[in-house]
């Protein structure tokens, strides 16, 4: 059989494989291995050949239902007892009863069936199939009392068992037709005849057997065509959480805590995620696989929405609310398949002055202090891994300063057991170097010189320590000062962890092996001849890989209303490039299909945040995105023009809360010119009004913007060439609010796109800045200080000029001044330094005096957060 089942697999184009259970398997053992097997996407059925007594409901119901060709779970049996035998898998074997008996010319219709001997599944399929054929069935084990009786009426016998010594077949009538589905049904015994009975039709076990076994690969055929439809692209199936929105609206903490999410594996399988797809933290967090982009390498992408916004107040604008109300107006309001990617937050601002990051009232992404701390521990490894990198190069100087060249070599190539020899990323240190050997006791003097120096010269270290904690006393630090570094003291720096080149690395990369490549290629100081040192050389880059492995696979949380969200990569926008990862987004579009829409934010305003989408993100992705949606408030607006200074922690001026239809017009400069920016690269805009209800915290106290003054932004949003202008609520109601402005985004995104880049790559690096300060922000010119005119030219000496630029810049005004409100004019960029990130991919120029390190404030927002400790409930967060 096993010989007639490989093939007929052959002859269908399908693999089999025979998986042996010992003999004395025990019942959990034989229900593990169909479990595993359950799992394996590779497998699309699965036929069980075991002994009669492990036939158990529990072993057969272990079976997947799709999986189940053979039909005997109870599930593929209640379909067909229901009459969904289109939706179910039948026992072949009673299938190949019935059809070999039609085929033989038997008219099932009115016929008396007997089947004797069959139990369980077999028994059950036989008895329906033969009803739905219009045949009256009887059913009888061999040692019921009116077997005889029952043979003696019956038209067809059909015999499940072997057939015991103590019933003579002389019980079967004369002109009976009888099939045989048992392995040793009449061996040796009818074939002689001397009963004397003569019968209509004898249907002999093998040919059963033969045309079961076609059948079975007949629905092994549908099942691999049912699992090939439900790769491609469909509608979601997607169960939608119901929102009942309070008012006045809760803390976003309450809201959060008010809905209760969808277990991750349940949303998971709603968007075509395969279980061995992803890795659950908790219940609602999982890290997807990057092998589903091999899955859905031929699948159409959707379309690509960036949500950037103007020029925020310090207590930002929303655009993570905006991101997360406008999917949830697409998918739970329209139906329409969308995603939305964000970046994970810092700890420094979920605990310093912003607060989190998950969107806000009615549009949040849940369980949101799961999102706001730790999440699955990606910036903890970023933190890991870039001090790792920090402490070899440190290390490195302290060794090659107090060692000769011979112990160095010898601690570095290190006799293992008698055996010597280089490890891989020794050998690649040596390809470098020109030198073409293998083993190491065949170097030169100059050569192990050459080999075990780096020389690095201290002055030119440009990688620093990173913490994800706003700490300003970091910012400024002297290491090495105990006796045991022997006097190779520095200063240094702490940085924000998300200013980490390493975050940049993974917002950007696109797979593990680009990852490592970006990893080590990352330079973090130059040797005494100027030459470039990187990562590589320092022999650290597979342990980077190692630690940021599980990094760089996405996270799957969902909204308030049960929408995926991605959540991924966090650098700031100021002093980074500000945008979530470009694997997030390529995973997202796939997923959604061609007609869905995969809504992604950038960090701070759009000529900042969505300048680096474009001339960075977008190079290195090669994604092209269909529509910007640009996030403004009234608030802001009026900040821009002229109202008072807007600060965290203190009540708004009476201008913020009361109608001003002036400031508001004198504001919509602000928002013009992000609309013109936006423009510069051919993208359609959207501009959506994050429209404020009241509201009263420590943060800001807010009234409801007027409808005069939401009717005057959308109209001067249009005039200024906005594809539309759109008021939006789903901070207050949820996604029903924003469903204006996703059908906005789904018109604006069938416009033809017009994208194109800023600037030329092969521009001299001066020229590429003074495009960003000019066309972007409207400076007159820039400044380079001498130190930072000496970088430009020491990175374009080493063969780094062809980068983009990412400008490292104030996010509380267009100019480098952040108290320069709307739209600045007539002003002097200086550029005071210029650093480069290479393994991520940019040049970044810092603009007057930028921090990458912030600090706390007199009043942070640690002063509200607490555990209860009961409940383990978080209080606070905001």
């Amino acid at each position: 059989m096993q010989e007639i089942n490989q093939n007929l697999a052959e002859e269908a184009g399908l693999n089999i494989a025979h998986i042996c259970l010992p003999p004395d398997s025990s019942e959990d053992e034989i229900i593990d291995e169909i479990l595993k097997i359950n799992e394996d996407t590779r497998v699309h059925g699965l036929a069980l050949q075991i002994s009669e007594s492990s036939f158990n409901n529990k072993v057969l119901n272990a079976l997947k239902p799709e999986k189940d060709v053979d039909g005997v779970t109870d599930v593929n049996l209640g379909r067909l007892v229901r009459g969904d035998a289109h939706e179910c898998y039948v026992s072949p074997v009673a299938r190949a009863v019935v059809e070999l008996l039609e085929k033989s010319g038997v008219n099932l219709d009115g016929k008396k069936v007997l089947v004797t001997g069959a139990h369980g599944s077999l028994e059950a399929a036989l008895q329906c199939l033969f009803q739905r054929k219009g045949s009256m069935t009887m059913s009888s084990q061999w040692k019921t009392p009116q077997l005889q009786n029952k043979l003696h009426e019956a038209d067809i016998v059909v015999v499940g068992s072997p057939k015991p010594e103590d019933v003579p077949l002389s019980w079967i009538q004369p002109g009976t037709t009888v099939l045989n589905c048992s392995h040793d049904f009449l061996l040796g015994k009818l074939g002689c005849g001397s009963l004397g009975v003569h019968f209509n039709d004898v249907i002999a076990e093998g040919d059963v057997s033969l045309l079961a076994a076609a059948l079975r690969i007949q629905n092994m055929v549908s099942s691999g065509r049912r699992w090939l439809r439900e790769q491609q692209h469909a509608r979601w199936r997607l169960h939608c959480l119901k929102l009942q929105p309070l008012s006045p609206v809760p803390s976003d903490l309450e809201i959060s805590r008010a809905q209760t999410p969808k277990a991750v594996d349940v949303l998971a399988k709603e968007i075509g995620l395969l279980a061995d797809e992803i890795e659950i933290y908790g219940k609602s967090k999982a890290k997807v696989r990057l092998s589903l982009l091999e899955r859905l390498k031929d699948q159409a992408d959707g379309k690509y929405v960036l949500v950037a916004g103007i020029t925020p107040t310090p207590l930002g604008e929303g655009k993570s609310t905006v991101t997360v109300g406008l999917v949830q107006a697409l998918t739970a309001h329209l139906n329409i398949n969308s995603f939305a990617c964000l970046r994970q937050p810092s700890q420094g601002p979920t605990f310093g002055v912003k607060g989190g990051a998950a969107g806000g009232g009615y549009a949040q992404v849940i369980p949101m202090e799961e999102f706001n701390l730790h999440l699955t521990g990606d910036i903890h490894a970023i933190t890991a891994a870039n001090n790792l990198l920090a402490a070899a190069i440190d290390t490195r100087i302290l060794h090659e300063n107090t060692q000769t060249d011979k112990a160095l070599y010898n601690r570095l190539v290190p006799l293992v057991n008698g055996v010597r020899e280089f490890s891989s990323i020794q050998l690649a240190r040596l390809k470098k170097l020109g030198i073409n050997k293998t083993d190491p006791s065949t170097l030169t003097e100059e050569e192990i010189s050459k080999f075990a120096r780096l020389n690095i010269d201290p002055s030119t270290i440009t990688w620093q320590r990173v913490l994800d904690t706003n700490d300003r006393f970091l910012r400024k630090i002297t290491i090495g000062q105990a006796p045991t570094e022997k006097g190779c003291s520095r200063q240094a720096q702490f940085d924000i962890a998300v200013a980490s080149e390493i975050m940049a690395v993974l917002a950007l990369t696109d797979s593990l092996t680009d990852m490592k490549e970006r990893l080590g290629r990352m330079v973090v100081a130059s040797d005494k001849n100027g030459q470039p040192v990187t990562a590589d050389d320092l022999g650290v880059t597979g342990a980077l890989t190692v630690l940021m492995k599980d990094a760089i696979k996405p996270n799957l949380m969902q909204t308030l209303e049960g929408t995926p969200v991605f959540v991924h990569a966090g650098p700031f926008a100021n002093i980074a490039h500000g945008n979530s990862s470009v694997l997030a987004d390529k995973i997202a579009l796939k997923l959604v299909g061609e007609e869905g829409f995969v809504v992604t934010e950038a960090g701070f305003g759009a000529d900042i945040g969505m300048e680096k989408f474009f001339n960075i993100k977008c190079r290195a992705s090669g994604l092209v995105p269909n529509v910007v949606v640009l996030v403004a408030t009234v608030r802001a607006l009026k900040m821009h023009g002229g109202g008072p200074s807007v600060t965290a922690g203190v009540p708004l001026k009476k201008e913020y809360t009361e109608e001003n239809i002036q400031l508001v017009a004198d504001g919509c400069c602000n928002l013009q010119k992000q609309i013109q920016i936006a423009q510069l690269f051919g993208v359609p805009v959207v501009v959506a009004l994050n429209v404020f209800k009241c509201k009263t915290t420590t943060v800001f106290i807010t009234r409801t913007d007027t409808r005069a003054e939401i009717d005057l932004v959308c109209e001067l949003a249009k005039r200024a060439g906005a594809f539309d202008a759109v008021p939006c609520y789903h901070w207050a109601v949820g996604g029903k609010g924003s469903v204006d402005l996703a059908r906005a985004v789904r018109e604006a995104a069938s416009q033809r796109s017009r994208f194109r880049f800023l600037y030329d790559l092969q521009l001299p690096i001066v020229e590429k800045i003074r495009t960003i300060a000019q066309a972007v922000y409207g400076a007159k010119d820039i400044e380079l200080s001498p130190e930072a005119q000496s970088k430009i030219d020491r990175y374009t000496q080493q063969g780094f000029g062809n980068l983009p630029i990412c400008m490292a810049k104030t996010h509380l005004s267009l100019s480098h001044q952040p108290d320069k409100k709307g739209v600045p004019r007539d002003f002097i960029l200086p550029i005071s330094d210029v650093r480069a990130s290479i393994g991520a991919g940019f040049i970044y120029p810092l603009v007057g005096t930028m921090s990458t390190m912030p600090g706390l404030p007199t009043r942070p927002c640690f002063y509200d957060i607490d555990l209860d400790t009961e409940t383990e409930q978080v209080k606070g967060l905001f």
